[in-house]
Parts: structure tokens; C-alpha cells; sequence
């Protein structure tokens, strides 16, 4: 099996994150892809007002309900696990002797994946691989040669998913929410509903 891991705080998922996961599943043949929102994430503060379960939700509508992709697979397994949510033991967790795992990681994360506990464990479980969700050259000289350090350290190549950069985060969603401006060319409609219903995002700072 060749199973994909696409972990996130998905604070609202929205429609960069389905179009990275989409590129993910069809350029490395991927059999399945796992969702996973974090629990407690070790890199980002997470906003008070929206629960696990909230987004655990808005990545059930977005990535399993209608328009959805077919061979996604949402978990709450960060979720379920106490204390942080470390993606060493997600790995872990997921490895079965003689399947591939790829882990999808942007810019962000790639640079700074030598910080993350255990990365030796990390590049032993899995498949790293990377997406551009911004267009930056500037970045690029410094990408390359971050992949050159983790070949010589690690032994592996980091991959890289090739797809349109989607220039939208979750936190100006989050902003643009709590002024009362229109999302719903941003996010799934299923979950621009929820956010709405829920009242979410009302109070951000």
C-alpha cells in the first residue's frame, strides 16, 4: 500500500488544502490518504473557540461529503492521543511492514523538519514530501539546498508535489470571518455552512 499523511491544524480547512491533497494522491500514486487534524499542535497556537471537534468536522464535510475526494480517510487519531501531537508517533502509529508512507508537508514545515522530534525516526518511517502553496523565489535557492542536507543526513530524496500555488491561509480566513466579509470562494460550501452555523471565527484577535 501506498498510503499518504496530511496532517494540519485545519483551522478552517479550505480549498488550498483540498487542492493539495488532490496533486498529492494522483502524482505519488497513492492508494489512500489519511486527514489528520492535530490535537495539540507543538508548532501553533490554536484558537480557543474552535474545538477539535469542530474541525474535525469541517474536514469530514470537506474531504468525505459531497464534491469530496474519493480515498480520503479523516482521523482523529492527534485528536484521540493525549498531549501533543507529535508526528513521530502518527507515523509510527500508521507503519506496517512493507507499505510506503509519504507525508506532505509546505515550505514551512520542509525548512524546519531537522527540528521536529526524532527526525532520523521521521525520514526512517516515511517519505517526506513537499508543496509549494506560495510563489516565492526568493525561497528557492534555500529549499534546494535543504533537500541536499537531508539527502546527506538522512538518505533520502524529499519529493515534491507540483500543483498551482493556492496563496490563501487559514488565518486570514479566520480574519476575514470575524470581519463579516464572504468566504465562501475560499472554503468547501459545506464548511463555509458550518462556520456560519456555528458562529466560528466571530472574535479572532
Amino acid at each position: 500500500m501506498r498510503i499518504g499523511i496530511y496532517g494540519g491544524t485545519f483551522s478552517p480547512v479550505h480549498n488550498g488544502h483540498i487542492s493539495a491533497a488532490r496533486a498529492f494522491m494522483e502524482q505519488m500514486w497513492l492508494d489512500v490518504l489519511y486527514v489528520i487534524p492535530t490535537g495539540v499542535s507543538p508548532h501553533k497556537q490554536m484558537d480557543g473557540e474552535v474545538t477539535s471537534a469542530d474541525r474535525l468536522q469541517m474536514c469530514r464535510l470537506a474531504f468525505e461529503g459531497e464534491g469530496g475526494i474519493d480515498g480520503v480517510i479523516v482521523s482523529d487519531m492527534e485528536i484521540k492521543r493525549e498531549g501533543k501531537s507529535y508526528t513521530v508517533e502518527t507515523l509510527r502509529q500508521l507503519y506496517r511492514e512493507g507499505d510506503r508512507l509519504f507525508f506532505l508537508c509546505g515550505t514551512d514545515m520542509l525548512l524546519t523538519l531537522d527540528k521536529w522530534r526524532e527526525p532520523e525516526e521521521i525520514f526512517r518511517l516515511c517519505y517526506p514530501v513537499y508543496v509549494r502553496r506560495e510563489s516565492d523565489g526568493e525561497l528557492d535557492a534555500v529549499i534546494v539546498e535543504k533537500l541536499k542536507e537531508y539527502k546527506e543526513k538522512y538518505g533520502k530524496n524529499v519529493m515534491r508535489v507540483v500543483t498551482e500555488p493556492v496563496e490563501i491561509s487559514s488565518s486570514e480566513i479566520r480574519n476575514m470571518t470575524s470581519r463579516g466579509e464572504d468566504i465562501s470562494n475560499l472554503v468547501p460550501t459545506a464548511v463555509a455552512d458550518y462556520i456560519k452555523s456555528k458562529g466560528l471565527y466571530q472574535n479572532v484577535k
